[in-house]
């Protein structure tokens, strides 16, 4: 009976699944997680270490998920599982951001023509509702993506505890006098009827109307400013793009140190003079505003006080200095209204002008503005201009495309305007500067993180934090009705934040002011009438405060925090607030590093929209791909720029994958009969260069991870597989593994190293392909260093020094260019139909000095280093016949002949010992000495 010699050979044998099936089988894996405990145990096991602590910013609870939270959470979820393995005490607490206009406009959306007819407790429990819902919606969609957390401990800013330590980091800025009520001009959405922070704030290009207006000057002050032109009607010319706040003009603004032409303009009846910035006349000439000559300049400082009468309100406007004044698109003088503006409000207050601003919640005109009364502004520009025009005031007109401020909620251009709201001081007790000082000490990854918000901090306003809603924590302080004076009592704080904890920060809507008072409280004004402040806090403010209430109070965190990492907007969101928070009450950032990334965007680079149809859910990806897929974008992609999506890009990550799980599979496979022994000493050179490649992958990689580049990591990894293992160490192991006696010292060897490899390069990529990683994890036969129920249990690789050899690497950088020269050599022949597979080759190599000293030194291996049958070496000078001659290496030339003998049943070589068993007469000398 003929002998199968392939049940002879030692093939691969797994039970690993070639196919991922990743919908299904992380579904499998994540069940696992969570009956074995994985994470617990592995705080369990670093518990007392020292610690890394990521904290969480908040996503906000309203909606599913979408491609930027999966981006954040899984870098977040790499970080936490590296510095896991490294033994890092890195417990990762998530949050959600639970209150605000987003939920609040959703329930009244919902709530329909009733919104009106629902009291604010109602309404407060829908919200809190509302977001409850979409809590558990996201926390199983981050679940899902293979996060690591404590999912049934988040914290929420809802939660009463979490209310309590708003309301008391509030009382901390109240008791050392950095809140303060003033009336200024705030960014204002008449559609959401609230004031916005700077954070809630977006900029869109708008189309508005730019005008040139002129206010006459009051003759008296001709006389007294310019006396050169007395008798003679007088203009200063203002420009504007926002018509609508002419009507609240109190002044106008020159610079003091720039140079004001008077041109006088012959064409008109009487000889009008108009007074712009001379640096601006040229401009102004060439678009027909100005015409005529200069009759005389004089210095912006030697204006101020002149004054002006408004061109349709019975009012004088008064001449100040403002070194905001530009030249440029303009006529070099500004409109001042105190009411609509920030410099505007500044100057105002330098100058003790009203802080005026004619205009309701809605957007829409007072009374005090009888002509438009009840008109939206925007709406309004057109009957101004109409009222400018009819006045003989409006000396040119037309439309501009400008960057503009929109609410980050409804995307309606917001306005300035002044109301009365409660504001976080930044002079007060010095907060920008000690903000900017401790800007300096934190570490911003990308590096240009620090300028930008440096730039910000250094420009910001005083911080509004009041907001005229209903779903928030409320600012808790008592005013007197009489003097206007709020409460500053430490007892009274207390009892507020412990009722605060008790029923939550409803407690405020539901006690009587009487209640929160002791009896018989006076105001130091001797009045004994008080009312509640019902405005809410900036949901900035809750967030901000996260480092207090969560970092500082929860025992399984500290502060503060190792890093915060979120988008790049959050430079001007929670990075600014948390900044702002933690400063202002502590003197310190909460925060030692803050990582930052891009948006996602698609494949083009164009940002993703529903209109576009370019938007990819992250639920759509996971369903087709698997989570894994996900997360191996999140590492191929450098997170410091936009980071781009598509169908295309993911197919390419999807065959990256494919590639390393198969590197995974065929390491299984020959690992399957390994006895665990030490083989360390038996290494065959090739051996030894694989393991110096492992400890050079391993330093790779970690560095990768230490410096937050994980595109590094995984690009180090896939050319691992790739490159070093599948198309080289791989290819030439398989001879030895599958014909060698199973049990021979040079295929043990060999199993050891694989084994190696297995271990340290699951490790490796675990933080990145989690499921995958302890996928393959599970069928790693468990012994030495893989004795561990998970992966993430196992510790990450560490170099092991005796393994690194940069000497022989680099003799096998020579070696490996000789090869793949000769595998062009094979190709040729292959084409050519001279040859099939490669073992019915021999391969005679004509070579230079170098090459041959150093192939001379390897003549018994060259046969299986090339996967040839024989290998013959001379010097170059001895070439004969049709050879191919290398491009790479110069004097080099080889000859491909069919090797003698005759082809091996078993190991498929070509050998002239093959016939000479009689027992085994198909089979060389090498597989007759295995299978005897």
């Amino acid at each position: 009976m003929p002998i199968d010699y392939k049940d002879t050979l030692n093939l691969p044998q797994t039970d690993f699944p070639m196919k991922a099936n990743l919908n299904q089988r992380e579904l499998e894996i994540l069940k696992l997680w969570e009956e074995k405990s994985i994470y617990r145990k592995l705080q369990e096991k670093n518990k007392g270490n020292k610690s890394f602590i990521l904290h969480d910013g908040p996503p906000y609870a309203n909606g599913n998920i979408h491609i930027g939270h999966a981006l954040n959470k899984i870098l977040k979820d790499m970080i936490v599982k590296y510095k896991s393995m490294q033994g890092y005490y890195s417990p990762y607490v998530p949050g959600w951001d639970c209150h605000g206009l987003p939920i609040e406009l959703q329930v009244d959306k919902n709530l329909g023509d009733k919104k009106e007819q629902v009291d604010v407790l109602k309404k407060r429990q829908l919200c809190r509702e509302y977001a409850d819902k979409f809590v558990n919606i996201q926390r199983d969609e981050f679940k899902r993506l293979g996060v690591f957390g404590d999912w049934d401990n988040p914290y929420l800013t809802m939660s009463y505890d979490y209310e309590a330590s708003i309301v008391r980091e509030f009382f901390r800025f109240v008791n050392n006098g950095s809140v303060y009520k003033g009336k200024k001009p705030v960014h204002w959405c008449p559609s959401c009827v609230t004031a916005l922070a700077e954070a809630e704030v977006e900029y869109a290009d708008k189309e508005s109307p730019s005008i040139f207006v002129r206010f006459q000057i009051v003759e008296d002050d001709i006389s007294k400013y310019l006396p050169q032109l007395a008798g003679k009607k007088t203009y200063i010319v203002i420009w504007t793009t926002t018509p609508w706040t002419l009507p609240a003009n109190l002044a106008l603004a020159v610079h003091p140190e720039l140079i004001y032409a008077a041109v006088e303009d012959a064409t008109e009846d009487e000889n009008a003079i108009h007074i712009v910035a001379e640096d601006n006349l040229e401009n102004l000439k060439e678009k027909d505003i100005i015409k005529g000559n200069v009759i005389l300049k004089i210095s912006g400082d030697k204006l101020e006080g002149m004054r002006a009468r408004h061109p349709f309100i019975e009012r004088e406007s008064k001449v100040i200095l403002g070194d905001f004044v530009t030249v440029g698109e303009g006529s070099g003088i500004v409109h001042i209204a105190p009411g609509h503006g920030e410099d505007d409000y500044e100057a105002g207050l330098k100058y003790g002008l009203d802080i005026y601003a004619p205009v309701d919640d809605r957007g829409k005109f007072t009374k005090h503005v009888p002509e438009f009364e009840g008109q939206f502004v925007f709406k309004a520009n057109e009957g101004i201009i109409e009222t400018l025009k009819e006045k003989n005031a409006l000396l040119g007109i037309d439309k501009i495309r400008h960057s503009y401020p929109h609410c980050w909620r409804c995307k309606k251009p917001v306005i300035f305007r002044a109301t009365a709201q409660w504001f976080i001081s930044m002079e007060k007790r010095n907060l920008r500067q000690k903000c900017l000082k401790e800007i300096e000490r934190v570490e911003w990854i990308p590096s240009w993180g620090r300028e930008r918000i440096y730039g910000m901090v250094t420009n910001r306003p005083d911080w509004c934090i009041s907001r005229q809603r209903s779903w928030g924590v409320p600012i808790t302080l008592i005013t007197c009705e009489d003097c206007g004076t709020f409460i500053k009592d430490e007892e009274l704080f207390n009892r507020i934040v412990k009722l605060t904890e008790q029923h939550g920060a409803d407690i405020w809507f539901k006690a009587d002011v009487k209640d929160l008072l002791k009896d018989g409280y006076k105001c130091k004004c001797g009045s004994t009438s008080f009312k509640k402040e019902m405005d809410i806090l900036d949901v900035w403010f809750d967030s901000g405060v996260s480092h207090a209430a969560v970092l500082e109070r929860d025992e399984r965190l500290s502060w503060p925090a190792a890093m915060y990492l979120e988008g790049s907007d959050q430079h001007r969101g929670w990075f600014q607030s948390s900044l702002l928070a933690s400063v202002g009450t502590r003197e310190k950032a909460p925060y030692n590093i803050v990582l930052t990334h891009g948006f996602t965007v698609d494949g083009q680079g164009k940002k993703m929209s529903k209109s576009l149809g370019n938007v990819i859910a992250p639920q759509e990806v996971v369903k087709a791909n698997g989570a894994d897929i996900l997360r191996l974008w999140v590492s191929a992609e450098d997170y410091r720029d936009d980071v781009r999506l598509s169908k295309e890009i993911i197919n390419r990550l999807t065959e990256a994958y494919r590639k390393i799980r198969n590197t995974g599979r065929f390491l299984l496979g020959n690992t399957y009969d390994y006895d665990g022994e030490d083989y360390s000493n038996n290494l065959l050179e090739i051996d030894r260069w694989a393991m110096s490649r492992l400890q050079g992958l391993i330093k790779k990689v970690t560095e990768a991870y230490e410096d937050f580049n994980f595109h590094e990591a995984f690009h180090s990894i896939y050319n691992f597989c790739i490159v070093d293992m599948s198309s080289f160490y791989f290819d030439i192991l398989k001879d030895r593994l599958y014909t060698f006696r199973a049990d021979s010292k040079e295929r043990r060897a060999a199993q050891w190293v694989m084994y190696q490899i297995l271990v340290d390069m699951t490790r490796l990529m675990a933080p990145v392909l989690s499921f995958t990683a302890d996928e393959i994890w599970n069928y790693v036969p468990k012994k030495q260093s893989a004795d561990t129920e998970s992966v993430f249990l196992s510790g990450f690789p560490v170099i092991k020094e005796e393994f690194v050899d940069e000497v022989l690497e680099k003799r096998w950088e020579r070696l490996i260019k000789v090869r793949d020269e000769a595998n062009k050599a094979l190709e040729i022949k292959r084409k050519d139909k001279f040859i099939g597979n490669a073992l019915e080759a021999k391969l005679i190599f004509y070579l230079p000095d170098e090459e041959l000293n150093l192939l001379q030194t390897y003549k018994e291996f060259l046969p299986a280093l090339f996967i040839v049958s024989a290998v013959e070496i001379y010097p170059s000078g001895q070439k004969t016949g049709d050879v191919y001659e290398s491009t790479e290496i110069k004097d080099m030339f080889i000859k491909v002949e069919k090797a003698s003998g005759q082809k091996c049943e078993r190991c498929w070589n070509w050998s002239e010992s093959v016939g000479k068993f009689e027992a085994h007469p198909q089979v060389c000398e090498r597989c007759y000495s295995a299978i005897t």
